[in-house]
């Protein structure tokens, strides 16, 4: 078919890298007033503080093929790339199993292959959906529904039930950003769906135009393919074309859009009836051979897994492309907080995975008297939400495969994609308002932090968020990671703030690191950067004290100063350089903290003080040779010299 000519679009190899994307917000310094001269904007666009959205800037969806076909989209001559990061493909690495170690800091990692790989697709439906959260600036309301658990995502459908639907550029930066591919919707309901569907049907030609228009959408608006659910009855007759539709999307989706793909959904069978199998089988096999990824409908039974497993393996395809559906309210499987059972069993027999609304998280608090569309946000509801959030995915954290981040340099601030009001430096700015704008969203921790540390919205280091600690008994995981440092030299920086005197209290950032070649993962080393008077270099464990002096600014993201030291609102950041006898690797990034225990002499019993301890930004870097003799060259500076393969410290992995 002959290729659609998209105005303004350019190659996968012309698109910015990801330093080229301005940070938050995204939008800065860029002229707006020549961008949309002459259009009918909202009163705050010229200002940059928009809170209710520029028409020019909305997701919308698209609702009949007049629109679809023509291009009927308000933001048609505006370049989503100055928008919306492209995908980022280096942030992240191979998927590990972490099994029962979800947050412990310990060696075991399970290797993904080819027999035992599983995959995730979350499909995001809530309320509809296209709420604040289609505007590019958002809305004020802080405690809006937010998705943080990138590292075990491979797939992020953005659902609505309208014909053709777009994913929001916020949606699109947060995953982008964590190496997650975007998928948008197009789906058939009811009897004006049908004539919409039977319209694009009509001939050949016809689905040509249809699927040109779905990759020039997925172009433009720079997401990355399509869950196609067509859930109505299809006239026997129109079956050839509805496969050739499946299967040329899919051909021009993997062809022109950088790491396309196209999902079926199980709906209708071999004949054109609406009638959902819940199960891989002879009635719905085609639609799989077409799109090569087919979205398993949820009220299946070990009875649908069997044939699905039967139906696979006769196709000669991974069962890894088949995503068997759980819908976390229900729908005659066991969900909630008890979908683990219901994933366990998916996991058993290879298949992958397909969650539909995981913010049951947020929705269902309305049963316990919140108010959920309360536009002001609520700080109650936003910490019940969060910890409920945190819960769940905790609770089948262990059924899935983890993405190590493995890119230097390594930083962020935690920022969730909200707040209560913007900081900067620990200072919080005067005039910043709350905010919901996920394009400002920073990279998430690799695992849920469910009774190890919360994302608190009192203080922040930078943006709208920092962590505060909630386990003082162990050291815990943040980070699964896979940084190489080739020559052995490591500058770590951390902003932190304590509420109590460091006489009686403690925070360590805990690195894990192995021999980057050899022994490898078997081995490892834990180094505790905290308020150490000087370094202690023991196998298996070094105590590393902090840098007394300047970093030179070149080193360091704009939002750390140079020096350590106090901060605005008691934030203080600490440097640490180590410099090793050879290649090693960090696999891990770990908190440890620690708070003074009070004896009360008449209960005889003891009590922790009620201090509170903040991690608000992190920041990991490999140093060139050159850079460790410019960090200060006098030995006040506290480099830490470490022989960790002439000294034989590196020790069997264990858990800290």
């Amino acid at each position: 078919m002959e290729q659609d000519n998209v105005a303004g679009v350019a190659a996968a190899d012309e698109l910015p890298a990801a330093s080229q994307i301005v940070e938050a917000p995204p939008n800065a310094g860029y002229d707006y007033e020549a961008q949309f001269a002459g259009k009918q904007l909202c009163e705050f666009c010229s200002t940059q503080e928009c809170t209710c959205g520029c028409p020019q800037l909305e997701a919308q969806p698209l609702l009949n093929n007049t629109q679809l076909l023509n291009f009927e989209v308000r933001s048609r001559n505006i370049d989503w790339r100055r928008y919306v990061r492209p995908l980022d493909t280096q942030v992240r690495g191979s998927s590990v199993y972490l099994d029962a170690h979800t947050d412990l800091l310990s060696g075991h990692r399970r290797n993904v292959n080819a027999e035992n790989q599983r995959e995730l697709l979350v499909c995001h439906d809530m309320m509809g959906n296209y709420l604040a959260d289609r505007h590019y600036h958002s809305s004020q309301k802080f405690d809006d529904y937010r998705f943080v658990h990138w590292s075990a995502v491979d797939y992020f459908c953005y659902f609505s039930h309208n014909y053709v639907t777009i994913p929001p550029s916020g949606w699109l930066n947060a995953a982008h950003r964590h190496g997650v591919p975007v998928l948008g919707t197009y789906i058939v309901e009811g009897s004006a769906g049908n004539r919409l569907l039977e319209e694009l049907l009509a001939s050949r030609e016809s689905v040509y135009r249809a699927v040109a228009a779905l990759t020039r959408l997925c172009l433009h608006f720079c997401f990355e393919g399509w869950l196609i659910n067509v859930e109505h009855t299809v006239r026997e007759s129109y079956m050839p074309k509805l496969y050739l539709f499946v299967d040329e999307l899919r051909r021009a989706t993997e062809a022109q859009v950088p790491h396309g793909r196209v999902f079926w959904y199980d709906s209708i069978i071999e004949s054109g009836n609406l009638r959902w199998q819940n199960e891989l089988n002879a009635r719905n096999v085609q639609f799989f051979r077409h799109s090569k990824r087919m979205l398993i409908n949820y009220t299946w039974n070990d009875t649908n897994l069997t044939t699905s497993e039967l139906t696979v393996v006769g196709e000669a395809k991974p069962k890894q492309r088949v995503f068997m559906g759980l819908d976390v309210f229900g729908r005659n499987q066991l969900a909630g907080f008890q979908s683990a059972q219901t994933l366990a069993r998916v996991a058993s027999r290879g298949f992958s995975a397909g969650i539909f609304a995981p913010a049951w998280c947020y929705e269902t608090l309305q049963q316990f008297g919140y108010d959920i569309r309360n536009e002001a946000g609520d700080a109650d509801f936003n910490a019940a939400f969060l910890q409920r959030n945190e819960k769940w995915w905790s609770s089948i954290w262990q059924l899935l495969a983890t993405h190590p981040y493995r890119r230097l340099p390594f930083y962020t601030d935690f920022g969730v994609g909200s707040g209560c009001g913007d900081y900067a430096r620990g200072t919080r700015h005067l005039r910043s308002k709350a905010y919901f704008n996920l394009a400002r969203q920073s990279l998430q921790p690799s695992v849920p932090l469910h009774r190890n540390a919360e994302h608190s919205f009192d203080t922040a280091f930078v943006g709208g968020s920092a962590l505060r600690v909630l386990n003082f008994e162990r050291a815990f995981r943040l980070f699964l990671t896979d940084f190489e440092l080739p020559l052995g030299v490591l500058l770590l920086g951390y902003a932190y703030k304590l509420t109590s005197e460091p006489e009686h209290q403690q925070l360590d950032i805990v690195l894990r690191l192995c021999p980057l070649r050899g022994q490898g993962q078997q081995q490892s080393l834990y180094l505790f950067c905290g308020d150490y008077a000087e370094h202690i270099i023991t196998p298996g464990r070094c105590y590393l004290q902090p840098i007394n002096g300047v970093i030179p600014g070149h080193l360091l993201p704009q939002q750390l100063p140079a020096e350590h030291g106090l901060l605005g609102e008691g934030w203080r950041v600490r440097y640490y350089v180590a410099r090793f006898d050879g290649p090693v690797r960090v696999l891990d990034i770990g908190l440890k903290c620690r708070r003074e225990t009070k004896m009360e002499t008449e209960m005889e019993t003891e009590t922790e003080t009620q201090s509170e301890a903040y991690l608000g930004a992190i920041f990991i870097q490999s140093l060139q040779l050159s850079d460790w003799t410019a960090v200060h060259q006098t030995t006040a500076a506290n480099k830490a010299l470490i022989s960790a393969y002439h000294g034989a410290l590196f020790t069997e992995s264990a858990s800290q």
